[in-house]
């Protein structure tokens, strides 16, 4: 982590400058924005806590709550998630605080004597070098707190209206109005409308405000799909049991049900996902259900071992359903060569599922995480605005995949040798252990793969890379610092700034040799005629718009920092310092990341990877018109006037507005 650029500070250097328009807002509600956030959940603040990075974009979030979630519901979080805290420097507090999800046990009718449950196994929680990250339990909202957190000290000061809900959402696809959306806004207080409103136009609109989400209806979309007959209670209880694995995550097949039992933060507190037979379902019909008649089906499935509530801190009764939109924003489909997005959906408000495979908030949270950086890129000015075309379409397929996914695991968990008068099969709880593990991938959030497009190209040269799927999210690896000898993971140099990287690994050639494909790549790098003189403004700092970072084979002791090429020292900030974390070495003691990730030795390879740490590319070092070429189909040329007309910005946006 950097800091003290451009002149030493006292104090937390974590807490940024404000921005000089922070102190020119009035604090009420302006009339024009760049971007409007509906909705203060996991997807709400992910995008804010994107959004305020960039102080230059004015950005404003609104929820319809009297303030911060207390009490969230959603708790799993997946490695992928994880690794996405990262780049907010977020991931430390999370595992701290959280239960770490080690490993997963399997319970069953014991064969001897059906009315007893035993274990029928146990196995890790995910798979060995799947992630630097584990999976991790903690409440929902403090993962919220920890974004707010962030918004607050970044230089933008970003902090969101509470009592304000989306009533009306207006676009005016005319491309006459440099701020085509409108919103009226309803005042609420204590979730109810006072009957006051507002109004606040933007460039663009974001609805996360959940299932219900107006933002949805106002653009004609429409959440689609079936609706079950299975039922749930879920509690988070303080509790006195008996049972061995209480602070492990448990499947359980009874002889009277099913639970997942999810542990807690803090040592105690305990999750009970309880599936409920016909009979217990009428509990809902009557509304008589209670925390105490669920831990009587709990009981009765965990026998012969007892279990006591002695506190609840939370609980709730649901039926599962799985529905999807068929689109994320509001170009119909027959209208995008002509027409580009100006209001997007994510999260619960386009796609909605289960809880038991904990996939719910960590696939808002990557609808978001796919969505900030495009716009900003577009609001800024350095791409195309086409790019935003491209959230839908990536989030849709992955949206689908989860419904497949969530179906499928529902029906496996739900039908057990004793549970199937409501299923279709009844199926071995067995089985639903080894389809467990083999969707290890996919539950730690890390099987996403996005298809070719103009930010995702054909995978070409994938056998220069192999452990780096184009399309795949960069795996991290151990590599040491050259300038500080420091042991650091190579993915975590990685920001939420909107910054493109080019991870350059360097051939077998000495890098100050003249037969270097690496120093030769550094070299174009540097000219006028590389992507990063093209594409970066004259006022900005080198890496803001493309990052270059090189990995060499040599051991760190062996290289010199002051021979390496100046593309790897650029000199930044108001004194021209030179920023010395650009170059990495193997790691001896962790493991070669040459071999981790098969990076071709001879060759070596270059690795684009996005602003939110998918690769885009994977090319030969020695293909430097290929980079250009590929920037130039996203980027815009820093040289040319901007362009005008619909979703187009003019000039870089004022964060004073307002």
């Amino acid at each position: 982590m950097q800091f003290y650029l451009n002149g030493y500070k006292p104090g937390d250097p974590l807490v940024e400058d404000p921005d000089p328009s922070v102190a020119e807002r009035r604090g009420d509600l302006p009339e024009e924005v760049d971007v409007l956030i509906v909705g203060c959940g996991p997807a709400g603040l992910v995008l804010a806590a994107q959004m305020a990075n960039f102080p230059d974009v004015r950005t404003v979030v609104v929820d319809r709550r009297d303030g911060p979630l207390a009490v969230g519901q959603a708790d799993g979080v997946a490695c992928r998630t994880v690794e996405m805290f990262e780049a907010f420097g977020l991931a430390d507090r999370l595992v701290s605080e959280a239960y770490w999800v080690n490993e997963v046990s399997f319970w069953r009718p014991d064969p001897a004597d059906g009315a007893r449950i035993t274990r029928t196994g146990r196995v890790p929680d995910t798979e060995e070098g799947l992630s630097e990250f584990p999976h991790v339990i903690v409440n929902q909202a403090r993962m919220l707190a920890y974004l707010l957190d962030h918004m607050q000290r970044s230089a933008s000061r970003l902090t969101p209206f509470f009592g304000l809900q989306a009533s009306d959402v207006e676009v005016d696809a005319s491309g006459a109005s440099e701020y085509p959306v409108t919103v009226t806004l309803e005042h609420v207080k204590g979730l109810e409308p006072t009957g006051e409103t507002s109004k606040i136009r933007a460039r663009y609109v974001v609805g996360c405000e959940g299932a219900r989400s107006r933002t949805r209806t106002a653009i004609g979309r429409e959440l689609k799909g079936d609706a079950t007959n299975e039922s749930w209670g879920v509690m988070d209880v303080l509790a006195v049991t008996d049972f061995p694995d209480i602070r492990l995550k448990c499947a359980i097949y009874g002889a009277k049900g099913n639970i997942l039992i999810i542990p807690r933060e803090g040592g105690y507190l305990v999750r009970l996902y309880i599936a409920l037979d016909e009979g217990e379902r009428e509990m809902l019909d009557n509304r008589s259900v209670t925390p105490e008649k669920l831990a009587e089906v709990a009981n009765g499935i965990l026998h012969p071992y007892t279990l006591e509530l002695k506190h609840v801190g939370w609980w709730s009764v649901y039926a599962i359903g799985q529905r999807l939109c068929d689109k994320f924003d509001d170009v119909p489909a027959d209208e995008m060569a002509a027409r580009l997005p100006r209001v997007f959906i994510a999260g619960d408000a386009c796609h909605t599922h289960s809880a038991k495979a904990g996939q719910g908030m960590n696939v808002s949270m990557a609808d978001t995480w796919n969505l900030g950086w495009k716009l900003a890129s577009v609001l800024r000015g350095s791409a195309k605005p086409e790019l935003l075309h491209t959230y839908s379409a990536e989030r849709q397929a992955v949206a689908k995949e989860l419904i497949d996914f969530d179906r499928e695991f529902s029906r496996r968990f739900r039908a057990g040798p004793a549970q199937s008068d409501g299923a279709e099969e009844a199926v071995d709880p067995e089985e639903f252990q080894r389809y467990f593990i083999a969707q290890g991938r996919f539950t730690a959030g890390v099987a996403t793969r996005y298809a070719p497009s103009m930010i995702t190209a054909e995978p070409s040269f994938q056998d220069l890379a192999e452990g780096f799927p184009v399309g795949m999210r960069f795996h991290s690896a151990p590599v040491v610092r050259l300038a500080d000898a420091k042991p650091v993971h190579l993915g975590h140099a990685a920001r939420a700034d909107g910054a493109w990287r080019v991870y350059v690994f360097a051939d077998r050639s000495e890098p100050t040799g003249a037969d270097s494909r690496a120093r030769a790549l550094c070299e174009f790098l540097a000219s006028a005629a590389s992507p990063i003189a093209r594409f970066t403004p004259r006022e900005a700092e080198p890496d803001s718009v493309i990052d270059v970072r090189a990995v060499f084979q040599q051991g760190h002791r062996d290289l010199a920092v002051d021979q390496m090429p100046p593309v790897l020292l650029p000199r930044k900030g108001t004194f021209g310092l030179v920023d010395y974390e650009k170059v990495f070495c193997p790691d001896p003691a962790a493991g070669d990341i040459f071999d981790l990730r098969g990076v071709n030795r001879e060759m070596g390879c270059m690795v684009v990877v996005r602003p939110d740490q998918y690769v885009s590319h994977v090319l030969p070092l020695d293909r430097h018109d290929a980079l250009a070429e590929f920037f130039a189909g996203i980027l815009i040329d820093a040289a040319r006037p901007a362009r005008t007309g619909p979703g187009f910005v003019a000039s870089p946006p004022s964060a004073a507005r307002g």
